[in-house]
């Protein structure tokens, strides 16, 4: 039997509406005190007359304060839970994509709250980034050995959101051999991603549909890829058949990978680079009097918390004005958010207030999201996080 947690009254109509998350203030600490758990443990929640809502796992240390695992209360996160959710994600993931660059787990939307799984061929680059998951890393890398048989996993657990669970951020080889970059293929185009070194797990498949999309526009055009990372869209649209290719960013790592992967895919003699601030190399590129068929625009993310709202519209305005300034009459201006609190309202309300600054009319031609690798937990807005617009600017 599990220990019980126990909520205030009326604080398990969110659950029962098919959300996973207890926040601390719905916790009757008053007859389950939170302090009584250790981070990590395992919990079964229950409404405030004690009727089960499911299992979770839970952390004293957090806002969300448990997330539920199963509806089940007999069935806590354990080594055959976690087979059982990887497989299923495996099947998922198989039918959709001809070879094996993917994202595996995608935390709730796979039912796996807290980790989250990326893979390169025969190698798994993980992150577990709640107490849950961590209490049970071992099992974990069990579970993924057994479902995939990879020939390495590396564990990324240096982000920043480990923080908030109280935990230490490292990176560490799991599970035998993990080599410095791995290679993919995207949308047919051949990539190197640097996985110890790079961002997040190495690569961003959540754009994949979107970077699809962007075929249909590259051919003979003058493309220009702001935060390039290591060249996902700047490469692929090269290989699409773009005249030619600039990719902005401000890490020499970062370009260094993407003259790699130009040349990876015979199309080294199209891609120039330029590092530099974002904001300052799209100024610099227009007082030069440079301009684009396409431009891309895919920065990080300019709002992580809500007090940041404000400031990060304004960034995304700023970025999308500068974008189409450096396009010609009538280009392609793709401009993508990975910030939760940025919605998809918002984003185009910021492209639309930058062609209304510079007196350009815009006609929005499609609208992408992450990828069906990532898939969204429909009670869970936080779920769905990327938004990405493709928008002809007169």
């Amino acid at each position: 039997m599990l220990p019980p947690l126990r909520l205030k009254k009326n604080e398990d109509r969110r659950l029962r509406a098919g959300h996973l998350w207890v926040f601390s203030n719905e916790v009757d600490v008053a007859r389950t005190p939170l302090t009584a758990f250790e981070p990590g443990q395992p919990v079964a929640v229950e409404d405030h007359r004690g009727a089960p809502l499911g299992a979770a796992y839970v952390n004293p240390r957090s806002l969300i304060a448990a997330r539920l695992v199963s509806r089940d209360p007999a069935r806590p996160l354990d080594g055959a839970l976690l087979r059982e959710r990887l497989t299923r994600a495996l099947a998922l993931r198989e039918r959709l994509f001809p070879g094996p660059f993917y994202r595996l787990a995608f935390g709730e939307g796979d039912g796996l709250p807290g980790l989250v799984v990326d893979r390169f061929g025969d190698v798994l680059v993980a992150q577990l980034t709640t107490a849950g998951m961590e209490r049970m890393k071992d099992e974990v890398v069990a579970a993924l050995d057994e479902t995939v048989r990879p020939r390495g996993i590396l564990l990324r657990n240096d982000v920043s959101g480990r923080a908030l669970e109280g935990l230490q951020p490292y990176v560490e080889v799991a599970l035998g051999e993990v080599p410095e970059t791995a290679e993919l293929v995207e949308n047919g185009a051949r990539f190197r991603a640097p996985l110890a070194a790079g961002q997040k797990t190495g690569w961003f498949y959540d754009h994949r549909m979107n970077r699809a999309r962007l075929q249909a526009y590259a051919p003979g055009r003058r493309v220009l890829d702001v935060f390039s990372y290591v060249g996902g869209w700047g490469v692929q649209a090269a290989a699409a058949g773009a005249e030619g290719v600039v990719c902005v960013d401000s890490s020499e790592a970062a370009l260094a990978q993407v003259r790699e992967n130009a040349e990876l895919n015979d199309v080294g003699g199209r891609v120039e680079v330029r590092r530099g601030d974002a904001f300052d190399v799209l100024r610099a590129l227009v007082s030069e009097g440079e301009r684009f068929d396409v431009v891309v625009l895919d920065p990080p993310a300019f709002i992580k918390r809500k007090k940041d709202q404000k400031a990060g519209e304004e960034a995304y305005r700023r970025l999308a004005q500068l974008g189409m300034e450096a396009l010609v009459a009538d280009g392609i201006l793709v401009s993508a958010s990975c910030s939760f609190h940025m919605s998809r309202e918002a984003l185009q309300d910021t492209i639309l207030r930058a062609g209304r600054r510079l007196g350009r009319d815009l006609q929005l031609l499609e609208e992408g999201m992450q990828g069906p690798d990532h898939p969204v937990h429909p009670a869970i807005p936080e779920t769905r996080y990327l938004k990405a617009f493709f928008a002809r600017v007169g």
